[in-house]
């Protein structure tokens, strides 16, 4: 059965996610595993419940809306194939959005919409301001 080239693009990543993760259990990474894991996914559901949220301003939503188009994107800037270095241009866009929303939104509206591990949220959040204004507004 031939699969379009997309399919194969999305396997492809998805055996390599899988390695990662894999990998790093057997090192001894499990937490560093599971994050890794859930991240993609707890993104998606982050992106999607601030979208629908009525406290985030329009122009948040529509950065959200285009970094979600991306991020959907089979075309990219780096290949995906390009090891350690194929989703950067999915991981700077992602930090990009979430960076603006938390500019222009309130923290806590964030932490709301957010489904994983709050610590790995707050590691992410760390990493999305890191060289900006700080710690996003109203932290708990």
């Amino acid at each position: 059965m031939d699969l379009p080239l997309w399919a194969n693009v999305l396997l492809v990543l998805i055996a390599i996610w899988i390695v990662v993760a894999v990998v790093l259990v057997v090192v001894g990474r499990v937490l560093l595993a599971r994050e890794l894991a859930l991240l993609l996914p707890n993104l998606i559901r982050l992106f999607a419940g601030l979208l629908r949220d009525a406290r985030v301003p329009l122009r948040a939503k529509i950065v959200l809306a285009v970094a979600s188009v991306w991020l959907a994107s089979p075309i990219d800037l780096i290949p995906e194939f390009i090891p350690l270095v194929g989703s950067l241009d999915d991981a700077v866009v992602a930090a990009l959005a979430l960076r603006f929303v938390l500019s222009t939104t309130d923290g806590a509206v964030v932490r709301e919409n957010w489904r994983g591990d709050p610590a790995t949220l707050e590691r992410l959040l760390r990493l999305v301001l890191w060289g900006g204004r700080g710690t996003p507004r109203a932290l708990p």
